[in-house]
């Protein structure tokens, strides 16, 4: 029998309500010393019907920060101040996972502690720009090019965020593999020029998420760790002239670790369905992102497409999306300029969609949308 958006099901150890999920987007909210607030834990506990929140890109490191206003998971404050955040989602009956990101090569020093290095897999500098308060858009640097021995504490420092994350009372973790960070900078020859074990051959390039994942896992349990993917993304850089096959052996790879899902955001590339590739090559549950609403979720989770659905921008402007999703009532908009503005406007002040008013017909597929995509 085929599965319903708003059933039950569990992803490894992780049990979540329904299978809606909130996917990680960077809002830029963090407060001093890059701690989660009060903000936070009024935003995400406003969002808490979801059957699992994948909280914001975190950096594990202060090396692996990028943007301004972003949060970590290092330091004991860090860590307590995430502990106030899933106490508030937990009190309303939800599931969280952190997601944790090192950006590598697509920073710059002006975000960073003036103890942190913009590393990266060789030293190959990203083309663009990226925003820092108070200097405006600046370009990414030219990375340090990691060491063997410093390969192997970047990912002593990822086991150890997924600890602090578990600790800060997450049911689990989230490695962000794409985007052009930097588990996905190991992975493309566009950004990788090495020629030791970590680069050359596809399966060196491999090796450093592979590695990291067997990390995390032995950390926490592989029931807890879920991986994110977006085969062909261009975004900061990069380029992959076969993503398929990248893909598959990245995949292929994992296989015997027995993670707790696979999220996998749509290819822009249109010639590659990255869902059917996702089904082919890992056997676990399978989270399926970008571009849909209420109805195509629908027919995604029933046709076996995905096992569940994650939201971002939908989630932006309606904080009890499955609840309107149910009832199918109107999905708001939100206001683009205020996504990665401090404070609470465009973040927690989206009201709910009012209880005694009629349930409606379903919302057409896009009809409230706003135009343009958001990085998440």
């Amino acid at each position: 029998m085929s599965a319903s958006l708003f059933e039950p099901m569990q992803l490894g150890d992780i049990a979540l309500a329904n299978r809606i999920v909130m996917a990680p987007m960077t809002r830029g909210r963090a407060g001093a010393g890059d701690l989660p607030t009060d903000l936070h834990e009024t935003y995400y506990a406003q969002r808490a019907g979801a059957g699992l929140i994948v909280a914001e890109g975190t950096y594990p490191s202060r090396h692996g920060k990028g943007y301004c206003r972003t949060p970590g998971i290092e330091s004991p404050a860090q860590i307590d101040a995430w502990r106030g955040v899933t106490r508030a989602v937990r009190r309303q009956g939800g599931a969280m996972v952190l997601q944790l990101m090192h950006v590598g090569r697509a920073a710059t020093r002006h975000n960073k502690a003036a103890d942190a290095q913009t590393v990266a897999p060789s030293a190959i500098r990203a083309r663009g720009t990226i925003y820092a308060d108070g200097h405006g858009l600046v370009e990414m640097e030219t990375p340090h090019a990691l060491a063997g021995h410093e390969i192997a504490a970047v990912i002593a420092e990822y086991r150890q965020a997924a600890v602090n994350a578990v600790a800060a009372g997450f049911d689990g973790v989230e490695l962000h593999c794409s985007s052009g960070y930097l588990p996905m900078q190991f992975l493309l020859a566009c950004a990788n020029q090495r020629t030791d074990g970590y680069g050359g051959s596809l399966t060196a390039r491999l090796r450093f998420v592979v590695e990291t994942l067997e990390a995390m896992a032995e950390a926490i349990g592989a029931g807890c760790v879920g991986l994110r993917i977006c085969p062909g993304n261009p975004y900061n850089d990069m380029h992959d002239d076969d993503p398929a096959v990248t893909y598959g052996a990245l995949l292929d790879a994992i296989a015997p670790l027995g993670l707790a899902y696979l999220h996998v955001s749509r290819s822009p590339d249109p010639a590659l369905d990255a869902f059917a590739l996702a089904r082919r090559h890992f056997g676990g549950a399978i989270l399926v992102n970008d571009g849909f609403d209420g109805a195509s979720a629908g027919r995604a989770v029933a046709s076996g497409v995905g096992d569940a659905v994650s939201f971002a921008r939908h989630f932006i402007a309606n904080p009890d999306l499955p609840a309107r999703l149910r009832r199918g009532a109107p999905l708001a908009a939100f206001d683009r300029a205020l996504l990665y503005t401090p404070g609470e406007r465009g973040y927690t002040d989206y009201p709910a969609y009012p209880a005694d008013v009629a349930d409606v017909e379903p919302t057409a597929p896009g009809q409230t949308v706003a135009p343009g995509g958001l990085q998440s």
